[in-house]
């Protein structure tokens, strides 16, 4: 009821866009910050009563036309792992939800991004320190989990806006430090095929753009990124017999991540709405290709509701 108050229909209509980016089989200590099958069954469950989840391109044409309906919300997933076709699928389907998958296509199939490389560097490390003082984060603890975790984190932020070649070669030497390769890391195929990408959408989900190989936009030259937005886009169509009119930003964060350049790239490959992850609500006055999303965190429900609650009520 609070919501509806907050989030009423037609030209006053406030769109929620909740993001995730992996709902594995069962928890991993490794991946605290990741969904679960159960705990996504539940997510969506409190969803379900406190929003009306609406697909996901619909959701986005009424909200510039003007035409949602109070409470609207939608759900969307980043990046395009193999557990959103194996795990999540099934339970919005069996929720009678759809959701959007922005995929980066140049790791579908055996590729493997570097943060998911990282974590299992870290997962397969012996010792209580990395030595990380060549990143400017001197000497890490990893013995405790807690410890392995911070320092995962702070790794991944240290190497996360280098350049591709400067990232890949940090990534290489962490791999090293920690006795592993990237062969040896990979733990079963991570992202999806291109098969599992159109068994989504003949699922009725709905796939959109997330550039080829996920670069922060702004770290590389203007025709670099157009390159990466368009080229990602037409490999959804080989894919799909379609193109897809829906994009989200790596990262997301708007001047750090991405400029109002990007935005205008991605129009012109020819997307219709494009999200950020800035934490807000989009109303029919927020500029289309500046969608913002939201994550949730808390994992009791009257802090879940009331969290979504006060996003939805910002103005």
């Amino acid at each position: 009821m609070l919501t509806a108050l907050v989030s009423a229909g037609d030209s006053r209509g406030r769109l929620l866009t909740f993001f995730f980016h992996r709902v594995l089989d069962k928890p991993d200590p490794m991946m605290p910050g990741e969904m679960d099958a159960r705990r996504f069954d539940v997510v969506l469950e409190w969803i379900g009563q406190q929003f009306r989840v609406l697909p996901p391109l619909e959701a986005c044409e009424r909200l510039t036309a003007g035409t949602l309906p109070s409470r609207a919300a939608i759900i969307s997933f980043d990046d395009g792992y193999r557990d959103n076709h194996d795990v999540a699928m099934p339970i919005l389907k069996r929720h009678g939800m759809q959701a959007v998958f922005f995929v980066a296509t140049g790791y579908l199939g055996n590729g493997v991004q570097f943060n998911d490389r990282l974590t299992e560097a870290f997962r397969e490390l012996r010792g209580g320190t990395l030595d990380a003082a060549w990143l400017g984060l001197g000497t890490l603890p990893t013995g405790a989990l807690d410890d392995r975790l911070r320092s995962v984190e702070r790794v991944r932020e240290a190497v996360k806006y280098l350049g591709s070649e400067a990232r890949s070669q940090a990534v290489e030497r962490i791999e090293t430090a920690c006795g592993a390769s990237e062969r040896g890391l990979q733990r079963g195929r991570v992202m999806m095929t291109s098969e599992e990408v159109a068994a989504l959408a003949g699922n009725g989900m709905e796939i959109g753009g997330h550039t080829v190989f996920h670069p922060i936009l702004q770290s590389v030259d203007d025709a670099t990124a157009y390159d990466e937005i368009a080229s990602g886009r037409n490999a959804l169509a080989a894919i799909l017999g379609s193109a897809p009119l829906m994009f989200s930003y790596p990262n997301g964060k708007l001047t750090t991540d991405f400029g109002p350049r990007h935005a205008e790239m991605a129009r012109r490959a020819g997307f219709r709405f494009a999200f950020s992850t800035r934490r807000a609500v989009a109303t029919s006055e927020t500029d289309p290709m500046l969608l913002p999303r939201f994550m949730p965190w808390h994992t009791e429900e009257l802090r879940f509701k009331l969290q979504a609650l006060l996003v939805t009520a910002q103005r």
